[in-house]
């Protein structure tokens, strides 16, 4: 059996967060010092995220071959949960080699999956004395796995928006559009970031046409990647022409201060921006 650290995955971070504010509560109703969510890979299990309270048991990146796992033996179960007085007692668990290693006794875990009933891992406690487990302690963790069983719908989805999160339209050869529209957190910044730079190296881009018409300042928040994104596209000798200005925009303190320090060329729509570069479009 392999056991190593792993810590590659870089989606379901509304998981690998909600679950960490979860684990206190649930070691504390289970009386236990160890709660962890593990995540199913081809050939392995990961520990996604874990708590432990007094003496770590499993740190996250934990990665152990499926076979090998209480995992397997949870997920593969008819009732989609193992529940373990004392793990080196057990006929099964007993001759696993992780039972050697972890030198751990009583033992709890459900079946985590999405919503649509798809296996995403397993939602576990564990502590290195013996622990008689009820029913009703069965049923709270699983009541805890279905709140996380939504939250990874969540992570799904947003990951699946990703997709459309950098709209890039060319209009010819070396021109080339990007819309923005709704709110722009932290990880949508750095993916407009990356795929706008990239995109221009790419396809040898003269000039980018930003439009802002869609965009949602939320909470007065006015967000930098624009201005980061102009002065970047600047640097690698890029002409950026900004349109859509809305009167939200014009009037926040913040986008005006941003945005004149780019010296960028705002004009009022594409129309606009392509005659400004030496574009005309044409009615047949």
């Amino acid at each position: 059996m392999v056991s190593n650290y792993n810590l590659d995955s870089s989606n379901f971070e509304s998981l690998r967060t909600v679950s960490r504010e979860m684990f206190e509560a649930i070691t504390k109703q289970l009386d236990v010092n160890t709660a962890y969510v593990t995540k199913k890979g081809e050939t392995e299990m990961t520990v996604f995220s874990s708590y432990n309270e007094d003496e770590e048991i499993i740190p996250e990146g934990y990665s152990v071959e499926y076979d090998g796992t209480y995992c397997r033996l949870i997920i593969e179960n008819e009732k989609n949960a193992l529940n373990k007085l004392d793990l080196t007692k057990d006929e099964v668990t007993r001759r696993l080699e992780v039972t050697d290693q972890l030198h751990v006794k009583g033992f709890l875990g459900v079946t985590l999956r999405d919503l649509n009933g798809k296996v995403f891992g397993t939602l576990c406690v564990i502590d290195k004395a013996e622990k008689e487990f009820s029913e009703k302690d069965v049923e709270y963790l699983e009541s805890m796995a279905d709140i996380l069983s939504h939250i990874i719908e969540l992570d799904q989805t947003k990951y699946n928006m990703a997709f459309l999160n950098v709209p890039i339209i060319p209009i010819t050869k070396g021109i080339s559009t990007l819309t923005i529209q709704g709110v722009i957190d932290q990880y949508r910044s750095e993916k407009i970031m990356r795929v706008v730079l990239r995109y221009s190296a790419e396809h040898q881009i003269d000039h980018f046409i930003i439009d802002v018409s869609g965009l949602v300042i939320l909470d007065d928040f006015f967000p930098c990647v624009i201005a980061d994104l102009v002065k970047a596209l600047q640097v690698m000798g890029i002409e950026t022409i900004l349109t859509g200005i809305s009167p939200e925009i014009a009037r926040h303190e913040d986008s005006n201060k941003q945005l004149l320090s780019t010296n960028i060329k705002t004009v009022p729509n594409l129309e606009s921006a392509l005659e400004y570069i030496g574009f005309y479009l044409l009615e047949k």
